[in-house]
């Protein structure tokens, strides 16, 4: 399958030592409902990492809150007769699973909710544990003291940020550093080409304009999630004439309100993916992909996802190409900004 697919390469993350496939696999949807109904029930869930690892993927993501648990259990139970130092798994902490209340990230929440991570993943450590987002109520020492803690402990090897601004992740590290704690090594913000810069889900920070050169400064690794913009960029998404947007089933638009209200800004830059595409006889979600991996200066290793094994093949068939600058460049430019818009769509 490597030799239709492309080569997985392992590569070094950031300033760690640690090796790293060149794509992460997502799972927020395993255990996810909709409709009544799992978007990714535990056989397929299986079926995906099965895929995955077939494929060279050795890096899982994962959260508490996905699928309210599900998703851990489901990697947990996959891995169960498996060589667990094969793989690297992601996991993260803002969203509680139980008690009250159902967010924060106090020392007494986040020494809970790692335990109940590791018995779902089935596991004595994770290899990376992620802030799932920046928390107005909880001192950030007091949050890194207590991950420090999970470090010295065994039960974490690598500390991320997710949704984090520069100016939050430069004081994360500068609090690590006085009090020699450990150190963050990953951030994990939105990525991808019609964004055009990385952002937070804080409608109060929007887009990050300053984000990578903070990691740049920092020796800090980037794991982009939404990379395709939520399927957007594979095309999937249609109009009519009279600008109407198609919204495919089992699409993120039609699992989410509000998703849909595309910029006009968001069609130009699928264009010139699909004429990039037609150039290298592949698919719009392989170009957009390789387009996010292609961080001046940056380990990035995007988070894919996907709910069958052919989206994740295709996802991983990127690997077979090269963009020339000529044609990142076609896809920047069409991403540029003429003027302070938010296409974030959720905000609309």
């Amino acid at each position: 399958m490597l030799d239709e697919l492309g080569v997985m390469d392992y590569i070094r993350f950031g300033r760690t030592g640690l090796e790293v496939s060149q794509l992460c696999l997502g799972t927020w949807m395993f255990g996810t409902h909709a409709d009544s109904r799992e978007v990714v029930d535990r056989v397929t869930a299986h079926a995906l990492l099965d895929a995955a690892w077939d494929c060279g993927i050795n890096f899982f993501d994962t959260a508490n809150r996905y699928g309210r648990g599900r998703s851990e259990r489901y990697i947990g139970e996959w891995l169960a007769d498996k060589e667990r130092e094969n793989f690297i798994v992601a996991s993260k902490v803002f969203f509680t699973t139980h008690g009250r209340p159902e967010t924060g990230l106090s020392r007494k929440i986040v020494l809970s909710e790692i335990d109940g991570t590791l018995e779902r993943l089935g596991t004595d450590y994770l290899d990376i544990y992620y802030i799932h987002g920046w928390h107005e109520g909880a001192p950030l020492d007091e949050t890194l003291s207590a991950l420090n803690d999970l470090v010295r402990l065994g039960k974490v090897h690598y500390l991320g940020v997710s949704n984090f601004a520069a100016w939050q992740l430069t004081r994360a590290q500068w609090i690590a550093d006085v009090h020699d704690w450990e150190s963050i090594s990953v951030i994990q913000p939105r990525y991808n080409a019609v964004d055009h810069v990385p952002y937070t889900v804080d409608p109060a920070v929007m887009p990050l304009f300053d984000l990578f050169d903070a990691c740049r400064a920092q020796g800090v690794a980037v794991c982009p999630y939404s990379p395709l913009a939520e399927g957007f960029l594979a095309g999937r998404y249609q109009r009519t004439q009279d600008g109407e947007v198609i919204v495919p089933k089992g699409s993120r638009g039609a699992m989410a309100d509000g998703y849909g209200r595309f910029p006009e800004r968001w069609w130009k830059v699928l264009s010139v993916v699909r004429a990039v595409a037609e150039e290298l006889n592949a698919t719009p979600a392989q170009v957009a992909l390789r387009w996010s991996m292609m961080i001046d200066g940056l380990t990035s290793v995007p988070v894919v996802g996907g709910r069958s094994t052919s989206q994740l093949e295709d996802n991983v068939a990127t690997l077979r190409l090269s963009l020339s600058a000529d044609q990142y460049d076609r896809i920047s430019a069409a991403g540029s900004y003429t003027g302070f818009e938010s296409p974030y769509t959720y905000t609309r």
